[in-house]
């Protein structure tokens, strides 16, 4: 049965972000996301209403005229709220799903494991270097980045943080069954404003990000920007959790 706070818990984590994200140059920053991490590893998939599961047939709805429409797809997202300072939802993923590697411009992010278990690729981005030339085999917009951590999270793991510096890149990847996480992206997207988000991959001769653990991290990467991948979309389900008022 889910705990008897579990519509104070999710309401409580909302007002936190408001709060945290309200100045997030504030000399109250660092204190004010501290105690948001900790609500937020307090969250468990009960709390929501959700049991494990990858995302609905009604996701494909979500596709409309798109030729995917009818297909389950591969991820699924459950709005919960959202302001201008921040937005907050669950993605679903299929066992074996990825969402590949992408940016966060100028935006801080939160990720709670709710179920199943995610390898999720850290990565920074670094200043252009005028000694180090872009590989041979690129073929668009190419960019050095730091590739920092390569983990797994399960439930029990604590959020996985990302600042707009730090962590800002990221894939992840859905292993050994279906697998969901809570989301915090601290501002929105939004391409209006330059937050538009942006897709990799890595270069030959870069560690992978999935398979053999990789050797040597942190270590420097070549990263070429591409299209999103036509295997990878998302739909949208209803969130069946309790009810967030901002």
């Amino acid at each position: 049965m889910p705990r008897d706070n579990m519509a104070s818990l999710i309401q409580r984590v909302a007002r936190q972000a408001r709060i945290t994200f309200r100045s997030p140059a504030g000399p109250a920053f660092g204190d004010n996301l501290h105690r948001l991490q900790q609500l937020l590893d307090e969250v468990r998939a009960e709390d929501l209403h959700l049991a494990p599961r990858g995302p609905s047939a009604a996701a494909a709805a979500a596709g409309g005229g798109l030729p995917w429409a009818g297909v389950v797809p591969p991820v699924s997202y459950m709005h919960i709220c959202e302001t201008e300072s921040f937005s907050m939802g669950v993605f679903l993923l299929r066992s074996g799903a990825c969402i590949p590697l992408h940016d966060h411009p100028g935006m801080n992010g939160m990720l709670k494991v709710l179920y199943g278990t995610l390898r999720i690729a850290c990565m920074d981005t670094l200043p252009p270097a005028a000694a180090a030339p872009p590989p041979a085999a690129a073929t668009g917009p190419c960019h050095r980045a730091l590739f920092r951590s390569r983990q797994h999270y399960t439930p029990a793991s604590p959020p996985c943080l990302l600042s707009p510096h730090t962590d800002n890149l990221h894939q992840i990847d859905a292993v050994d069954g279906p697998a969901a996480f809570l989301d915090i992206l601290a501002p929105p997207y939004d391409p209006q404003h330059g937050r538009d988000c942006h897709y990799y991959r890595l270069l030959e001769g870069s560690p992978p990000l999935a398979g053999a653990e990789p050797p040597g991290l942190p270590r420097e990467v070549w990263l070429m920007e591409t299209p999103q991948a036509a295997d990878f979309w998302c739909g949208g389900e209803p969130y069946p959790g309790p009810r967030v008022c901002l």
